[in-house]
C-alpha cells in the first residue's frame, strides 16, 4: 500500500475512501512519491499535491468527486503531465486526480471514421492503433509519445500538422465529462453536427476548470496518399519567415511548415546527428500532403519560392526513412535543448503569419537585454512561436530574467495582434497577462460560464481566469527559489 493517511492533512476518513474506491494501488500519498508530481513543464512553479488519485473508470471518477464535494476539498485533474504552462499544479487544491490508468481504447468505428477513448489513452496510440488500417488521428503535439488525450483536450493542443488539420477541438466528437460534484454528463456525441450551444467547444481548452474529461469521441482521418517533405536552408530566420509567407500566398497549403533557428539547430545536431545544415541560420521543415498526384508539381514550385526568398538549398526526403527522421529532429527539438542549459522556459505566442520576422526581433533585443539566450522551434505556418528562454534555477537573479523575459515576449505577441497561447493554455504562468486582451467584463463573463459547469471553482481552483480587481495577484504556488 502505498499511502500514507497521517502525511496527507486530509481527514483520515477521507484517504480512506477515496482508496476504496480506486484501490490500493489507486492511491499516493508520501511525501517523497508526491514530488514526483509536484510540476508539470512549467518547472518554474512547484507545488505537490497532498494526495494523488488514480481512478480507473468513469465511474471511480465520479465516486471520488462525490465523496471530495461532501468534504468541499478542490481537486487538480492531471493527465501525463506534459504541459507546460503549469495548468496541472495543485493551487490551493490538496487533492490531484490523474487519469494515466484510464488509457484504454475502447472501441474503433473505421466506417464512421471515429475512436472512442479513455482520456489516459497516450495521443500516439491512437494513431498507431488504427495506422494498420490506413487511418490517422490528426492532432500531433511534439510531446505526442507521451501526452494523453485528456490533457490535450483540457489545452486544445495543437502540433505541427495544425496548419492543414486544425487543433484539438476540429477532432473531438464528444465527451464525459465529470462534473466538480461528481455528476457524469454527456457532450456531443457520435454525430458530427449538434444543435444548441456549443458546451463541448467550451469543455475544450478549458484547462480542466469545467470538470474531469474520462472519455472522448474522436475523429479520425484517412492517411494522405502521399507526403513530401522538404527541409529548406537558410542564413537567417527573417529570409526563412518570409519565406513561409510567400509559400502561403502562393495558394499551396503544407500539412505543416516548422521552423528551428540556429540555437535549435545545433542543439538538435550535437544530441541527435540527424543531418541537419549545422551552420544555418534557419531552417524550414515543409510538409506537403494529399493524393499522389500533384504532389511533385507543389513541391517544385514551393522549392521555387523558398530559393527565391533566400535559400541556399532545399531537400527533398527521399524516402520515409528520411521524412521520419526530419520529424524526428523537429519532435526531438525541446530534449535536445535541455543540453545548452540546467532550464528552459517554453513560451507559447502567436502572431499573425505575417509579423513573424517582427517577432524574431524582438525576441533577439530581448535576449540581449536579459543576457539570456532564447532558440526559436516553432509552427511557422500558424504564427504559433515557442521561444525557449535558457537559465539556472539555482541563481534567482536568472530565475527574474527568464520571468521577465518571457512576459515581455508575450507582450509583444499582444500588441502585433497575436494572442497569449496557441497551445499550451494560460495555466497559472499567463493569468497576469489575461488582462492584455481581456477587458474585467470579459473575465467576468468568462467565469460566469465557468460556473454553469463548477459554480464553487472546485476542479481546478486558481487558474486560467485571474480574479478581477486583482488580476495578477491570484493565489499562486511557490516558486522554485525565492525572487
Amino acid at each position: 500500500m502505498s499511502h500514507n493517511a497521517q502525511a496527507t492533512g486530509l481527514d483520515p476518513t477521507l484517504v480512506a475512501e477515496l482508496a476504496a474506491i480506486a484501490g490500493s494501488d489507486g492511491i499516493v500519498s508520501r511525501s517523497a512519491e508526491l514530488k514526483v508530481y509536484e510540476c508539470d513543464g512549467w518547472t518554474i512553479e512547484k507545488c505537490s499535491p497532498d494526495l494523488l488519485v488514480m481512478p480507473r473508470t468513469t465511474e471511480q471518477v465520479s465516486a471520488v468527486l462525490k465523496a471530495l464535494w461532501r468534504r468541499e476539498v478542490a481537486f487538480v485533474p492531471r493527465g501525463a503531465g506534459t504541459g507546460l504552462s503549469g495548468g496541472a499544479l495543485p493551487v490551493n487544491a490538496p487533492v490531484m486526480i490523474c487519469t494515466s490508468k484510464m488509457n484504454r481504447i475502447l472501441s474503433i468505428d473505421l466506417a464512421n471514421r471515429r475512436v472512442e477513448v479513455q482520456s489516459g489513452v497516450v495521443n500516439l496510440h491512437v494513431t498507431n492503433a488504427v495506422k494498420r488500417d490506413r487511418f490517422l488521428y490528426a492532432p500531433d503535439p511534439s510531446s505526442q509519445q507521451a501526452c494523453t488525450i485528456g490533457g490535450n483536450i483540457a489545452e486544445n493542443s495543437g502540433g505541427p500538422h495544425t496548419l492543414k488539420y486544425g487543433v484539438t477541438t476540429n477532432h473531438v466528437l464528444g465527451v464525459t465529462l465529470v462534473l466538480a460534484d461528481g455528476e457524469i454528463v454527456e457532450l456531443g456525441g457520435p454525430a458530427e453536427e449538434r444543435c444548441g450551444y456549443d458546451l463541448l467547444g467550451a469543455v475544450v481548452g478549458a484547462e480542466g476548470t469545467a470538470g474531469i474529461v474520462t472519455r472522448a469521441v474522436l475523429k479520425i482521418i484517412r492517411e494522405p496518399e502521399g507526403h513530401r517533405t522538404l527541409l529548406a536552408t537558410f542564413a537567417d530566420v527573417e529570409a526563412a519567415t518570409h519565406a513561409v509567407s510567400a509559400i502561403m500566398a502562393s495558394g499551396i497549403v503544407p500539412s505543416a511548415i516548422e521552423m528551428m533557428d540556429q540555437l535549435i539547430i545545433r542543439a538538435v545536431e550535437d544530441a541527435f546527428h540527424v543531418g541537419l545544415p549545422a551552420e544555418a541560420g534557419a531552417v524550414l521543415i515543409i510538409e506537403l500532403d494529399g493524393l499522389v498526384a500533384g504532389l511533385d508539381e507543389h513541391a517544385a514550385r514551393v522549392t521555387e519560392i523558398a530559393c527565391h526568398n533566400g535559400a541556399s538549398g532545399v531537400r527533398l526526403a527521399r524516402d520515409e526513412t528520411e521524412r521520419a527522421g526530419l520529424w524526428k529532429a523537429r519532435k526531438r527539438a525541446f530534449g535536445a535543448v535541455g543540453r545548452l542549459a540546467p532550464n528552459y522556459a517554453t513560451q507559447d505566442g502567436v502572431v499573425p503569419r505575417t509579423r513573424l520576422p517582427d517577432i524574431l526581433r524582438t525576441i533577439q533585443v530581448i535576449s540581449r537585454k536579459y543576457g539570456l539566450a532564447i532558440g526559436n522551434v516553432f509552427h511557422a505556418g500558424d504564427g504559433n512561436i515557442h521561444p525557449i528562454v535558457l537559465y539556472d534555477e539555482r541563481k534567482p537573479e536568472e530565475v527574474r530574467k527568464a520571468i521577465a523575459a518571457g512576459r515581455e515576449i508575450l507582450i509583444a505577441c499582444v500588441e502585433m495582434g497575436g494572442s497569449l497561447t496557441g497551445e499550451h493554455g494560460i495555466g497559472v504562468e499567463k493569468q497576469g497577462e489575461m488582462p492584455l486582451l481581456f477587458s474585467p467584463e470579459d473575465l467576468i463573463a468568462m467565469s460566469e460560464l465557468r460556473h454553469v459547469f463548477d459554480p464553487l471553482e472546485r476542479s481546478n481552483p486558481n487558474k486560467v481566469i485571474p480574479r478581477p480587481g486583482s488580476c495578477v495577484e491570484v493565489a499562486a504556488p511557490h516558486r522554485q527559489v525565492p525572487i
